[in-house]
C-alpha cells in the first residue's frame, strides 16, 4: 500500500525530503507559504498548495488526519509557526507527527504541543560527516533506534581472511554483521556464519555507536 505523507515547509530540507520520497513510491502532498516553491514541488510531487498552515480551518479542508505521516520542515525562519503547526496537527488527530528543531529548546516545546518524533538534519548531518573524518572506512549509517544503528564500513585488515564465526564480533564488540557487500558488487547478501571475508568486501552492522567506534579502533 502506498504511503500518503504531508510535508510542510519546502525549504531545502523539505524539498529534498518531499522529492526523495517521491522517487521512492510515497504519495506526497507538499504544502508552503510561497508559491514559487509550491510550484517547484508539484513537478513531482502527487500534489502541492500554497497554503497557511497556522490558519486551522485551512489546515482542517487538506485532512492531515488521513496521511500515515506529516512532517513539520518548517526552517529557522518561524519557530513560531513550527509550533503552532505540529500543535494543529496534534488537535487534528494526526497519527504520526515528525517535526524539525532547531535547538534544544525549540525540541522541548515541540515535545510538549504533541510532535511524536524530532528531527535536527543540520545537526544530524554535521554527526555523521564528523564521523566520516575520524573513520575513513565508513561508508554509511543510518539510525534505527535510540542507541542502534546499521552502518556500512570497509572490511578491516585484522578481519581479512576470517569468517564471522571466526570474527566472533557479536560476543567482542555487541555488533552483528547483517549485510556482506563483495568486491564490487552493488548487491548486499545476507551473510552465513561461514562467510569469509576479503580485502575489498564491505560490511553492513548493526550495533550502538560506541560498539561501531571501538570496533574500527581496533588495529
Amino acid at each position: 500500500m502506498t504511503q500518503q505523507i504531508l510535508i510542510i515547509g519546502l525549504g531545502q530540507f523539505g524539498m529534498s525530503l518531499a522529492r526523495t520520497l517521491s522517487e521512492k513510491g510515497a504519495e506526497v502532498l507538499a504544502v508552503d507559504t510561497k508559491p514559487n516553491l509550491v510550484e517547484e514541488a508539484s513537478a513531482f510531487v502527487a500534489e502541492a498548495i500554497v497554503m497557511d498552515v497556522t490558519d486551522e480551518v485551512q489546515l482542517a479542508k487538506i485532512q492531515p488526519q488521513n496521511r500515515d505521516v506529516a512532517v513539520c520542515a518548517i526552517g529557522d525562519e518561524s519557530r513560531e509557526s513550527s509550533i503552532i503547526c505540529t500543535a494543529l496537527l496534534k488537535q487534528l488527530g494526526v497519527k504520526h507527527i515528525i517535526s524539525r528543531a532547531s535547538d534544544r529548546l525549540h525540541r522541548r516545546i515541540l515535545q510538549l504541543v504533541g510532535a511524536n518524533q524530532i528531527i535536527n538534519p543540520e545537526e544530524e548531518f554535521g554527526k555523521r560527516y564528523a564521523n566520516r573524518l575520524l573513520y575513513r572506512d565508513r561508508i554509511a549509517d543510518t539510525s534505527i533506534g535510540e542507541d542502534l544503528q546499521l552502518t556500512e564500513i570497509l572490511v578491516q585488515s585484522w578481519m581479512v581472511g576470517k569468517n564471522l564465526i571466526e570474527l566472533s564480533l557479536p560476543k567482542q564488540f555487541s555488533a552483528m554483521v547483517v549485510g556482506v557487500r563483495k568486491g564490487d558488487s552493488q548487491k548486499l547478501t545476507a551473510p552465513s556464519p561461514q562467510t569469509v571475508l576479503g580485502a575489498l568486501d564491505t560490511i553492513v552492522i548493526a550495533s550502538s555507536e560506541a560498539a561501531i567506534q571501538k570496533l574500527m579502533k581496533r588495529s
